[in-house]
């Protein structure tokens, strides 16, 4: 294993891991560009997924899952889209808010019992819709639309989710809702049922296959048992980080393309093949440079955050670091990628247009940016007073 994307296996266990997820990732490929043509769920990859173990790798061992730390949920997120990036981002919102919760702590015990048990048994998903088209995203702290008013037994949910992925598979789902009478927003685990409408809006740029529709509640019920209050231990929200891996993921596919194009393409005005002209080899050395500095640093906020519990909560700086820097050189590598190829690139016969169009959705996936620049000038304020 001495490619780039191997870099950070570290172990034999890791290995097999990897390569199962390989096999998963090559079979995604193939049918990704129909997907993202179609702007398609891919119910068949979720399938596989589920029959491979895949969406219980990070349920805790107690409940029959794998219980993987953060780093080994980066390494296999990565390989996924390297197949196909939708389909890693949609179930690493899965994989990763499991992981979340197993470190935080904040479900009722019963609750998160239960649902660990129907990932191993039945391959449940589940995700978490907070964002409103008026209050936009959830991370800037808005306040949720959507209420819940009690009735007996639990409560009725009422509201508009937005970038609500997975919605065409699961089966339950968090929401964030106002409790007006509270003056005061929770999170409610929702089940489908007839009073809960997908609205197929999701028609995007990239990341096209996630099935992030609109999802309507009219008076949806939510059991008593099924309020989930606070947020539990701070772990600094290392999860996040299934985000930038999918980017990096996308970034070394179109990495790997343009090197192989380079190698193979012999246009008759040059003797040799295209990567023996010099401007090509130093654009391929800038996306060897953005893709080695970015990787570092995101499976060293991984381990770090898996080796020092009890430092978690003072990592979203270096976590957040991680997302902001990752996420910007994977679409500055396959813009690199594309200058290689030329105009074929813009091509929909090429997996690289797709690239190009995926790896802007990292923009809008938190934390964003404009956050995280503020978190790291906070902090360096912070210290100098």
């Amino acid at each position: 294993m001495s490619r780039l994307i191997d870099q950070f296996v570290r172990n034999e266990e890791e290995r097999t891991r990897v390569r199962q997820v390989e096999e998963l990732a090559a079979r995604f490929s193939e049918r990704a560009a129909a997907h993202d043509r179609d702007g398609s769920f891919p119910f068949e990859n979720f399938a596989d997924l589920r029959d491979a173990g895949y969406l219980k790798i990070t349920v805790p061992k107690a409940y029959g899952g794998d219980e993987l730390p953060l780093y080994e949920l980066v390494l296999l997120q990565e390989r996924l889209a390297y197949g196909d990036g939708s389909t890693a981002l949609a179930v690493g919102w899965h994989v990763g808010q499991i992981l979340h919760l197993r470190s935080v702590r904040k479900w009722p015990t019963p609750l998160f019992e239960q649902l660990c048990r129907d990932i191993v048994s039945d391959g449940a998903m589940i995700n978490t819709f907070a964002s409103e088209a008026a209050t936009g995203s959830p991370t800037r702290g808005g306040r949720p639309e959507t209420t819940a008013v009690r009735t007996e037994g639990g409560w009725l949910i009422s509201g508009r989710k937005t970038f609500s992925t997975l919605s065409p598979i699961l089966d339950r789902f968090v929401v964030s809702a106002f409790v007006p009478e509270e003056d005061r927003t929770d999170e409610f685990l929702v089940r489908k049922s007839d009073r809960v409408t997908v609205l197929e809006t999701w028609d995007t740029l990239g990341m096209r296959a996630t099935g992030s529709h609109d999802v309507v509640l009219d008076r949806a019920f939510a059991e008593e048992g099924a309020r989930i209050v606070g947020k539990g231990e701070d772990d600094g929200g290392g999860w996040l980080l299934h985000i930038p891996a999918c980017y990096a993921g996308i970034a070394l596919a179109a990495r790997d393309f343009a090197v192989r194009y380079a190698q193979d393409y012999r246009p008759n005005y040059l003797t040799g093949p295209l990567s023996e002209v010099q401007t090509v080899q130093q654009t391929i050395g800038r996306m060897e440079a953005e893709l080695r500095t970015a990787r570092t640093l995101l499976y060293a906020a991984a381990d770090r955050w898996d080796r020092e519990p009890e430092n978690r909560a003072r990592m979203k700086p270096e976590l957040g670091l991680a997302k902001h820097i990752v996420t910007n050189s994977a679409i500055q590598v396959v813009d690199l990628a594309m200058r290689i190829v030329g105009g074929a690139s813009l091509s929909r016969s090429m997996p690289l247009e797709r690239y190009y169009r995926d790896v802007r959705a990292g923009l809008h996936n938190p934390p964003m940016d404009n956050m995280v620049l503020q978190m790291l000038a906070a902090e360096a304020l912070k210290e100098e007073r």
